[in-house]
């Protein structure tokens, strides 16, 4: 699972420019944030570059 979706909402940054910004199509991106599939590492890492935030907040743990 992943916060991708919480973060965008929280900056007021829409889906199709994440999609522009990563090179991937809106489908795909709509897919991480609607947590249908996830991205690889290297994309999350790059997600969390361009929305300036830590990777980890764009984690959710599955520890309690």
């Amino acid at each position: 699972m992943n916060r991708i979706k919480e973060v965008l909402e929280e900056k007021g940054i829409k889906q199709k420019w994440l999609a522009e910004k990563l090179g991937k199509s809106y489908n795909i991106v709509n897919g991480y944030v609607q947590n249908r599939q996830q991205p690889r590492l290297e994309t999350l890492d790059k997600i969390s570059k361009i929305l300036d935030v830590d990777i980890k907040d764009l984690i959710v743990s599955n520890k309690d």
